[in-house]
């Protein structure tokens, strides 16, 4: 197999660390939307209504500051170090411009999956508190029943 059929068999989508960061979140949060491609360098996980995205890097192609991403391959070293380059400067464009839209970005690096428990502090800490789902319904509630009369004067008697 030559090596542009290897490039072609690694996935871009739903790749087993990706799989893997989505089981942890579930629990956490469930209503997020996967490769929103209408958002700068289509996310792998979105939460749409509370403008957060994740982003879940393979260490070695985003040149991650970890064993695995450190390591260079030996041949063809040129090519590699432009390669990793390139990927490092499109994920900086991708988060700047989320940035600027008012979206929050976090980076999940596969070397974290391995520790679960961390893992998981880190998304509670980024998503924030769950939303509570009684008061929504409450809000909306309030919203749909008639209008309560001005403070100080009473409904009218029929």
């Amino acid at each position: 197999m030559n090596r542009s059929a290897i490039m072609r068999a690694v996935p871009s989508r739903d790749t087993s660390a990706e799989l893997k960061a989505r089981a942890i979140l579930r629990p956490i949060a469930s209503g997020y939307r996967l490769h929103r491609a209408d958002l700068p360098g289509k996310p792998d996980i979105a939460f749409v209504g509370r403008r957060l995205a994740i982003f879940v890097h393979g260490c070695f192609w985003h040149g991650h500051d970890c064993r695995r991403g450190a390591r260079m391959p030996k041949t063809n070293v040129d090519y590699w170090r432009a390669k990793i380059g390139r990927n490092l400067a499109r994920d900086e464009k991708h988060r700047a411009a989320l940035n600027d839209m008012g979206w929050k970005v976090l980076t999940i690096w596969e070397c974290e999956l391995a520790d679960v428990a961390a893992l998981d502090k880190k998304l509670r800490a980024f998503i924030g508190p769950p939303e509570n789902s009684s008061s929504r319904q409450m809000s909306a509630a309030r919203a749909r029943s008639p209008k309560a009369p001005p403070a100080g004067r009473s409904a009218p008697r029929r």
